[in-house]
């Protein structure tokens, strides 16, 4: 398992849209949580930010004390570089 950690996390994309401001949370090892939202609200983004798919314009993101958002994004799936870090999504049933 692994601890999560953000810290002030923002993404902005080109032509100053920002999709997430200023998010942080502290999820401790073993913890289960829920992200939910309309769509369009940074769900997505922040896991991809999480995972070292997509770079953070500011903030920290640190899983298990290493600090994710100062290494090189990853080019493996989505799933593949969540795992590395022990953490998963959860497949829908229906897909």
């Amino acid at each position: 398992m692994a601890t999560v950690s953000i810290k002030n996390a923002t993404k902005t994309y080109p032509g100053n849209v920002q999709a997430l401001h200023g998010i942080s949370i502290d999820i401790k090892d073993g913890e289960l949580i829920v992200i939910v939202g309309p769509s369009g609200c940074g769900k997505s983004t922040m896991l991809r930010m999480v995972a070292g798919l997509e770079t953070v314009t500011s903030g920290d993101i640190h899983i298990n004390d290493e600090w994710v958002n100062k290494k090189e994004l990853c080019t493996l799936s989505p799933h593949e570089c969540l795992s590395k870090h022990g953490l998963r999504f959860k497949e829908p049933e229906n897909s």
